[in-house]
């Protein structure tokens, strides 16, 4: 077991699961905070890394590119502060933050997790009901019903058209796109039936208008990230062409990449020598190569 704990929230690794609790009070983001507890399974990592500087530095675990709905949702526009899948490390931390890496990819080694995209989901998406936004409106999703509420900085036209309410059966696509500069950005949901040319999500009634102005804005990209885990596609299988998460076995999300037999589950003795002879075989069978081989021996000798 690996853990880590900082103001900024806690990483533990048990060997398959790395479970991240972001931190309390007033410097932790809001989408970490609204987002709460993620478990991360092996298989869903690309990597991790750990980027040391004068202060202490800041853990940084890498996803493969589909495996997290809210990374999907954010395109890669989150900023390091509402990343949930970093940590800052105080200095004399820098240690077991080293060690804390060493473990994973120790595992990742192990068990050949390829780095490369994956077909669906891996994880879950925010837990419902959910709400976020700011700017003119909120919106909220309750898993099957998404509901747009206006407040007075919204414009004349959503206005007097009052709160909008759609099913999730109604939504072919959903965007989010957080303000950038003098850019607005806004949550935008895309209906089956809506006329091709888009207006300004200042007037859309299906969109918020996001200015900019608070943290909390990034929020609604958790509401885009429960909505789109679960849109369907034609052939009934997740957003994304992967099978529901829900359910679901590692099997049928996804095949392993290597015939390389699983870990033992704790640390018997004869479990562990037998690890041993299957990774020698991998490594005569050039499965392996001879720094593969190396590093994952090592690692199941320090568990022996």
């Amino acid at each position: 077991m690996a853990e880590i704990t900082q103001r900024d929230g806690t990483w533990t690794f048990d060997g398959e699961t790395v479970r991240i609790a972001p931190g309390r009070g007033k410097g932790i983001h809001p989408l970490r905070q609204e987002l709460g507890e993620r478990a991360v399974p092996l298989r869903a990592l690309a990597g991790i890394s750990f980027e040391p500087d004068r202060k202490g530095g800041r853990l940084r675990l890498r996803l493969r590119d589909g495996a997290c709905p809210v990374l999907r949702a954010a395109d890669g526009r989150l900023k390091d502060a509402a990343d949930p899948y970093q940590l800052t490390v105080e200095k004399d931390r820098s240690g077991v933050a080293e060690y804390f890496v060493e473990e994973v990819r120790n595992a990742l080694l192990i068990e050949q997790v390829p780095a490369g995209p994956v077909d669906g989901f891996l994880l879950p998406g925010p837990a419902v009901p959910v709400a976020g936004g700011g700017g003119d409106g909120t919106a909220s999703f309750d898993g099957e019903t998404i509901r747009l509420t206006w407040n007075w900085k919204a414009s004349d036209s959503k206005l007097s058209g009052g709160p909008v309410s759609f099913p999730l059966s109604d939504v072919t696509a959903v965007h989010w796109v957080p303000s950038i500069g003098l850019e607005n950005g806004h949550l935008r949901f895309v209906l089956s039936g809506a006329p091709a040319a888009v207006r300004a999500a200042e007037h859309d009634p299906y969109a918020l208008d996001l200015w900019g102005l608070s943290k909390k804005e990034y929020t609604a990209a958790l509401v885009a990230a429960a909505v789109l885990v679960r849109l369907p596609d034609p052939t009934g299988k997740a957003a994304g062409g992967g099978i529901a998460l829900e359910g679901a076995t590692p099997a049928e999300i996804e095949a392993p990449a290597a015939p390389v037999p699983p870990a033992p589950s704790g640390d018997d003795h004869d479990a562990l020598l037998r690890r041993l002879r299957e990774l020698g075989e991998l490594h005569r069978s050039g499965v392996l190569t001879d720094d593969e081989f190396a590093a994952a021996k090592q690692a199941v000798l320090k568990r022996l």
